[in-house]
């Protein structure tokens, strides 16, 4: 059977590489995993394979192979053993139905179909296809919290598969796989202390993503290797001869810092590579005993600052106080020869392989499983999910909360307050209290003005400036970047909401008192159904906010009263359950995942996105909003590619059905030229010869023998928009015709 198998399911190459894999990790797992039981693995994998349920994925890599891979990245970089690689090497015949997780229990042992319970459930989430429910987002984050040993795999695994897909063909595949890595994975293991895998996730996540940024930093960065040798060598050289004359056992090593890192400091710093001058550190790494750690590693400290001036703001002391991942090390910055600054890291041996390894390497030394840090970590998202309503709103505070450190800010009085990195002015307004966020209308920071969006740093001094008159704003939750001023912000707005709801039913009511109208429910729920809205405080909105006049609709009403019952009321069906009535055509294109646009569209909520202002024609896809609804935007809007990056989930392909039916969209232009007699009258004249395509602005700017107009035209469709910009461009002094 297994020479079949080598022969049907292995390249010439992959047999060779299987081979080496298996034997690198028998190795490095011992005795942990017996001989017997990687035989009786080894057999299932391959009656699976026969069977034909072991098959490749979206990239054509071998799952055999995949798994052995990501097996011995657990074990070399995590230093987990036999209950990982069982979990990993039995992962995909457990979820093709081959073996169930019972027998695994059986053969294996519970503690491996513990972990393998948890990789087939997060496993399945990622089958749910292109939206990820918000409850099956809870129960992801509920899985990881389940078995720490469960999300450690996951980053094996998607460092493994990062790796392997360096010449895939499927460029959208990758992109999606590097995008998870890049927002979801690299700050995952972050939090878990494992840099190394961070930092080359990160990286790679760069290569694929920004391919010229990535290939620009990395030939710099070869250009300057041998100055930037040359460099630590001199600045090493007089710190280690002292760190020998005081008796200490040690090595140093110069690290430069990762490519995404140094492309995070140009952008941050809005400076080119020349401009970054910390792109090495220094780490001094100590060969201690565990109860003469901290002091030798301050002994240290004190010849490397004796010798070079240090920046005090720059000390980070956790070895006092070790970070929740286990991370201990002391670092400070010291002016080195020429000038520059230079980062040393002062840690021992123990400690260095917690920064590398992270919670598994603090585990071990530990001797326990886990640690109160790491319980503290998991019952702060299990309470997060409990109280939280929007699952993809949390998974978005979620990866955002765990790239960040801390910064510590001041009030006048000199009261001290933590706040996550990157929180802004309004974010500490909430902090100090709620009244006092709501009512915010600024700061001072360091003594200057500051608007609610500014970034708070460390040490900076802060004055909430407030008003009676102020309240929250919806974009308010655009500034703000804590979960406690997100909270109290939808809070304070549910509840503004909820008051001019009220008033607006009130209004209704005092109107149709005065009209000596009857009040009827069921009528008046149709007729708000009939207009349109999902939800009665959606009309109520509209009347409060005066969108919505209140006499055109009492009118509609009262006829709604006088006209005869119809045998059956037509009820609006929510978009889950919509199916449309149109033509043949229209009928068979729904068939796949595909939002159809059309101006009879009932049901679902959706918008076009005045970013790109697509019209009848565009190549279009749809975003689902955090309100529900849906918004249409033009393939190459601006935003585009943010949005598909950061939340390809909530992307929709959409397409526009049948033909445009006379509504006309806005459409702004713009027309570059030479200042010619009688330009703007062609241009104008061309227009209104236009049948169906209305001018409803135009803006004309003159400076030396050139102009730029500002053209806003109503149009039905992009056909009809093309051949117009085509007719522009004939034009006699026109060079440019632009769509904005």
């Amino acid at each position: 059977m297994g020479d079949t198998i080598y022969n049907t399911f292995f390249s010439t190459e992959e047999k060779d590489l299987y081979h080496a894999l298996k034997a690198q990790l028998a190795e490095l797992a011992g005795d942990s995993l017996q001989a017997n039981e990687a035989s009786a693995i080894e057999s299932l994998l391959f009656q699976a394979a026969e069977n034909g349920q072991l098959v490749r994925d979206t990239f054509g890599l071998n799952p055999l192979i995949n798994n052995l891979q990501t097996a011995i990245i657990v074990v070399d970089e995590m230093g987990m053993r036999r209950a990982a690689i069982v979990s990993i090497l039995l992962h995909d015949i457990v979820k093709c139905g081959f073996i169930t997780t019972e027998e695994v229990a059986d053969k294996f042992g519970a503690d491996v179909a513990g972990i393998l319970h948890g990789l087939v459930r997060t496993a399945s989430l990622y089958e749910k296809n292109p939206t990820i429910e918000s409850e099956n987002f809870r129960n992801l984050l509920l899985s990881f919290a389940e078995d720490m040993r469960v999300i450690l795999i996951m980053i094996a695994d998607r460092v493994n598969t990062m790796r392997q897909i360096k010449e895939a063909t499927n460029e959208e595949a990758r992109l999606k796989v590097a995008g998870e890595a890049a927002y979801l994975y690299a700050p995952l293991a972050h939090k878990l202390g494992l840099y190394k895998l961070k930092s080359e996730l990160e990286d790679l996540s760069l290569k694929y993503m920004q391919h010229d940024m990535y290939y620009h930093i990395k030939e710099k960065l070869n250009a300057t290797k041998a100055a930037r040798d040359k460099y630590i060598a001199s600045f090493i050289q007089p710190i280690d001869e002292k760190l020998a004359a005081a008796g200490l056992k040690y090595h140093i090593k110069g690290r430069t810092k990762s490519i995404h890192s140094i492309s995070q400091k140009m952008k941050k710093q809005k400076t080119n590579f020349e401009g970054i001058y910390d792109l090495f550190a220094i780490r001094i790494i100590l060969d201690s005993e565990y109860d003469k750690e901290k002091q030798e590693c301050w002994q240290a400290y004190s010849i490397v600052t004796d010798m070079y001036q240090p920046n005090p703001k720059r000390l980070r002391d956790w070895l006092s106080i070790p970070k929740s991942n286990g991370y201990e090390s002391l670092h400070t910055t010291v002016m080195g020869p020429e000038g520059k600054w230079v980062e040393v890291q002062i840690r021992t041996e123990r400690m260095d392989e917690i920064a590398e390894r992270g919670l598994a390497a603090h585990w071990r030394y530990k001797g326990v499983k886990s640690e109160t840090g790491l319980d503290e970590w998991l019952t702060s998202i299990r309470e997060a999910l409990e109280h939280t309503d929007d699952g993809m709103e949390l998974m978005d505070q979620f990866k955002m909360d765990l790239y960040k450190d801390d910064v510590f800010v001041f009030t006048p009085k000199g009261d001290l307050f933590k706040l996550p990195h990157g929180a802004t002015v309004l974010d500490f307004a909430f902090h100090i209290h709620t009244n006092v966020g709501c009512r915010c209308t600024g700061g001072k920071v360091n003594g200057k003005h500051a608007q609610l969006r500014q970034v708070l740093n460390n040490g900076d001094q802060v004055e909430i400036l407030t008003s009676n008159t102020q309240s929250p704003k919806q974009g308010w939750l655009d500034i703000v970047t804590t979960s406690k001023a997100r909270n109290k912000i939808r809070q304070s707005l549910n509840e503004i909401e909820s008051r001019q709801a009220a008033f607006a039913r009130e209004t209704i009511e005092r109107k149709f008192k005065n009209r000596k109208i009857d009040y009827d429910e069921p009528t008046m729920m149709r007729l708000i159904k009939r207009m349109g809205y999902k939800q009665v405080k959606e009309f109520y909105q509209k009347i409060a906010d005066g969108l919505l006049d209140v006499n055109q609709f009492i009118d509609r009403y009262v006829q709604a009263i006088e006209q005869v019952t119809e045998p059956h009321d037509v009820t609006i069906r929510s978009a889950e359950g919509y199916s449309m009535q149109q033509d043949e055509q229209v009928k068979q294109s729904f068939s796949g995942d595909v939002l159809v646009i059309d101006q009879n569209l009932k049901g679902i909520d959706f918008k076009l996105a005045g970013c790109c202002n697509p019209i009848y024609g565009d190549e279009v896809f749809g975003f689902v909003t955090t309100g529900g609804g849906i918004k249409i935007h033009r393939c190459d809007c601006p935003n585009a590619h943010d949005l598909h990056t950061r939340f390809g989930y909530r992307v929709v392909k959409a397409r526009w059905a049948g033909k445009s039916k006379g509504s006309l969209y806005p459409i702004t232009l713009t027309v570059i030229g030479h200042d010619d007699i009688g330009i703007v009258n062609n241009i104008t004249s061309i227009i209104s010869k236009e049948e169906n395509i209305q001018l409803r602005n135009i803006s004309i700017n003159s400076h030396d023998g050139l102009f730029s107009g500002t053209l806003t035209v109503l149009i039905e469709e992009n056909a009809r928009l093309q051949a117009l910009i085509k007719k522009l461009r004939t034009v006699k002094g026109v060079k440019q015709v632009n769509r904005n």
